[in-house]
């Protein structure tokens, strides 16, 4: 029995780590970065669009949840993604790291969404909002 759990853990971390090595390729980074621990962590930060000195926020306690819930957030939107594809990341994260791996997400440069236009009524309420550009 301890050699089937020993098979099946092994397996997992194989599955998961083929995940980011597939989500890294797809964000346009080498997929062995993902291998390295402290500059994977620094390059996945970079592929969602945030600093890279948030990865030493995931070792404060208590910080790193809803550090963990912002990057889920963020690597849906990096990727097209919705929030109830960001809960998914978040609730059930192997399945939907594979989804998102080998499913046909495309990734949309840092998850960051583009500025939207806003209504002509809240562009008077709020003038120092408005794009210029847009």
């Amino acid at each position: 029995m301890e050699r089937i759990v020993q098979w099946l853990s092994a397996a997992f971390v194989i599955m998961m780590w083929a995940a980011s090595w597939k989500i890294f390729t797809k964000a346009g980074q080498a997929g062995w970065k993902t291998l390295i621990p402290i500059y994977g962590a620094v390059v996945f930060m970079r592929i969602v669009g945030r600093p890279g000195w948030w990865a030493l926020l995931l070792v404060i306690p208590v910080v790193n949840l809803f550090i963990s819930l912002a990057l889920c957030i963020d690597l849906a939107r990096a990727f097209g993604k919705g929030g109830g594809y960001a809960a998914g990341l978040a609730f059930l994260t192997p399945i939907f790291l594979l989804m998102l791996a080998f499913g046909d997400a495309q990734y949309q440069r840092g998850g960051r969404p583009a500025p939207r236009r806003i209504s002509p009524e809240l562009a008077r309420l709020y003038p120092d909002r408005v794009d210029r550009a847009a």
